[in-house]
């Protein structure tokens, strides 16, 4: 038995703090236990009582005669810490504290959960909690329904794991409701211990669990949970884990001093590590619980094109819209499949997709058309739609989708409209594990997300780039500005650094006088841009301190005056250290790259469409460093406007896999020099294969390094 096994498949337990009272925690968990019909052995323990709803109780732990596999305390802060101080001398292997008071509500709560936490570890127990709902196993082997929750859902193949406990009481009654069964049902709370992290594994390597769900609020192994659940979700033996997590504001973010770190927020950072790991967001627990009832059927698509059979015109266009804003297609389909429609349908009956077998189609009319187009080999899976009549037999119609299910791999969902009419067809999918859904567009949502994670599973994996970085160079740069004082790195510094890993930089000087700035625009000899050098100026263009497309000595000298005038006017505070004289840039497209350090995770990276109007589209996307040339590659085409990239209006596309390299590069260097806080490279201009690209503009921002929580 493992130990996190004694959590969940106890032999014995132990309730501390069990209570004669109802309605106190320590009653009803114990009284849950008992008539969830427990298969171990169940210890009340309890100093003043006797017997607990007929159960003999005992006054210590350690008065337990028996061995103890789990126990359950109910107990305030400091009991809570004697009670498992107890637990260890006896040889308990697992701990759920149901109690709050700790971490949460301050100093004092906190150092004694983390002293609980020591004890634990020092003796081998697993602590889940403190703060949490319990822990819930329905197999029939065990039956344990350990926590103040009265109900005990039925037996399934889907683990859930929840921070949140007052959320898993609305969870099981929402789950009763649609029948649903679970494998596990866990909440951590306080995660003093084991984490969502530890859980993903254990479900990952449980036979009965077939898909993980979770509510998540925080994590605090961002690095290492990125890359461990990708393992979880694309291994030899891939197990879908599906997330929603609270709160999308990008608190915190209105701080930050680079675009990078104001467009990312933690809602980047969140995303980022899902789309890494191969995890499927929900936006709800609504819809949560809609992809794991199309994953539970063990069916993905292998590809994106679907066919509608429907009853109903109405519900069939909100599908088809569903449909194509899920990143699907409707299939076209053979002229066979339209023929064999054609010899079973009415003349009335609309032959291609969504097929419409009209409102008072039998059972043979949804046989017979869901047959023909499953068969058709540009049809990758089914949306299969009712709508109750007066002569719909919605059993009968379920009994022969189910006939047509067990004999293919495509995955065909339902939707069966309304509750009381359909009811007995609905079940008779359910227990057949055929996902179905109330409405079309969760349907269809529910479609998607198998196709989404169809495609993790199925994505190429192209070989690794090598390259080669001079390390040293840009350490003894950051080291410079450092020991001169300099945090807020300008173009002429980050440059410097940038081209340590492979960065092409344009020609650029410093300028202290307009004589100066006419030698240097003279010295690169084509049309140049100046811009204003100041720590306290972050975003030049606000304070009209960039001056473009400047040709000659004397155009240079007139715009080294106007910026030093405008900056005067709209920053007076400012220090001034000069003007950069930077060749332009050829014309190409505008892309920003960039770091954002946070404390967790690590450094996070940024890529998507740059110049001045990046935080008006805010078309970027992010990915946790490291990345390789297969994430590289995904964050590049994951941009919405991948296409201006790809070549349009006879435009040649850039050099995709040079801007791989760049951002394999710059993972590297977030790795190699935990000084870099934030990082803007804006824009960085991309031309066709073979024409390279440079860095036009940059910013940095160093901070001395600190122990980050990701890698320890």
């Amino acid at each position: 038995m493992t130990t996190l096994d004694a959590i969940f498949s106890p032999r014995s337990v132990a309730v501390v703090g069990a209570s004669t009272k109802p309605g106190k925690v320590g009653h009803d968990i114990f009284v849950n236990i008992l008539k969830g019909g427990y298969q171990g052995v169940l210890f009340p323990v309890n100093p003043t009582a006797k017997a607990i709803q007929c159960v003999k109780a005992y006054p210590t732990l350690s008065d337990v005669p028996d061995p103890v596999d789990l126990a359950i305390l109910i107990l305030p802060p400091r009991e809570s810490l004697k009670t498992v101080e107890e637990a260890a001398k006896k040889g308990v292997q697992g701990i759920v504290i149901v109690s709050a008071g700790f971490r949460e509500v301050g100093p004092e709560g906190r150092a004694v959960e983390d002293r609980i936490a020591a004890v634990c570890k020092d003796a081998g127990m697993r602590l889940v909690g403190p703060n949490c709902l319990g822990v819930i196993n329905p197999h029939p082997s065990v039956k344990l329904n350990a926590s103040f929750s009265g109900r005990m859902p039925a037996f399934g193949n889907i683990s859930f794991i929840s921070q949140s406990g007052a959320l898993c009481t609305a969870v099981l009654d929402f789950a009763a409701d649609r029948e649903f069964g679970f494998s596990k049902f866990i909440s951590i709370g306080n995660k003093a211990d084991v984490d969502e992290l530890d859980l993903l594994r254990y479900h990952h390597e449980d036979k009965d669990t077939e898909v993980i769900m979770i509510y998540l609020e925080e994590l605090r192994r961002g690095a290492e949970f990125t890359q461990a659940v990708k393992r979880i979700t694309s291994g030899d033996r891939p197990t879908p884990v599906l997330v929603v997590k609270s709160g999308r504001t990008a608190a915190g973010a209105a701080a930050a001093a680079s675009h990078t770190g104001s467009l990312a927020g933690s809602e980047g950072t969140y995303d980022a590590v899902f789309q890494q790991a191969g995890i499927i967001r929900a936006d709800s627990i609504e819809e949560l619980f809609n992809f794991a009832g199309a994953f539970a059927s063990k069916k993905t698509p292998s590809g994106n094109r679907v066919a509608i059979v429907t009853n109903a015109g109405g519900p069939g266009i909100v599908a088809t819209d569903m449909t194509i804003s899920s990143g699907l297609t409707l299939a076209r389909f053979h002229e066979e499949t339209v023929e064999a429609l054609a010899s079973h349908l009415p003349a009335t009956a609309n032959l291609h997709n969504p097929v419409d077998v009209i409102g008072d189609a039998s059972i043979d009319r949804y046989q017979n058309a869901l047959g023909a187009v499953i068969r058709d080999e540009g049809v990758d899976g089914a949306l299969v739609i009712l709508t109750p009549q007066s002569m719909t037999d919605a059993l009968g119609t379920a009994e022969a989708i189910a006939k047509i299910a067990l004999h293919t791999a495509k995955p065909i969902l339902c939707c069966f409209m309304g509750i009381v009419d359909v009811s007995s067809g609905v079940k008779y999918l359910q227990e057949r594990g055929i996902p179905v859904f109330r409405f079309p567009e969760h349907a269809a949502q529910a479609y998607g997300a198998l196709y989404r994670y169809s495609r993790w599973l199925n994505r190429q994996h192209l070989a690794q780039f090598s390259l080669t970085h001079d390390r040293d160079r840009a350490a003894q740069a950051i080291k410079r500005c450092l020991d001169q004082g300099k945090t807020r790195l300008g173009e002429a510094d980050t440059h410097e650094i940038l081209n340590c890993y492979g960065f092409d930089v344009l020609p650029t000087y410093l300028a202290v006088t307009r004589e100066e700035a006419g030698d240097f625009a003279e010295k690169i000899g084509s049309s140049v841009a100046l811009k204003i050098v100041s720590p306290q100026i972050l975003h030049k263009s606000d304070v009209r301190g960039v001056e473009l497309h400047i040709q000659g000595r004397e155009a240079a000298e007139e715009a080294f005056d106007r910026i030093m005038e405008n900056v005067r006017n709209l920053a007076p505070a400012a220090r001034v250290t000069g003007v950069l004289v930077q060749k332009m840039a050829d014309p190409g497209e505008e892309l920003i790259l960039g770091v954002s350090r946070y404390a967790g995770f690590g450094p996070l990276l940024m890529f998507g469409l740059g110049g001045i109007f990046v935080e008006v589209f805010k078309d970027v996307i992010f990915r946790l460093a490291p990345i390789g040339r297969n994430e590289a590659r995904r964050m590049v085409r994951g941009i919405k406007g991948y296409a201006v990239l790809d070549g349009y209006r006879g435009k040649p596309p850039v050099d995709g896999e040079l801007l791989e390299r760049l951002l394999v590069s710059l993972s590297d260097m977030a790795l190699n020099h935990p000084e870099i806080k934030e990082l803007d490279i804006n824009p960085l201009v991309a031309y066709e294969k073979g024409k390279g690209a440079v860095v036009a503009d940059s910013r940095m921002i160093l901070e001395p390094p600190r122990e980050d929580p990701a890698s320890s």
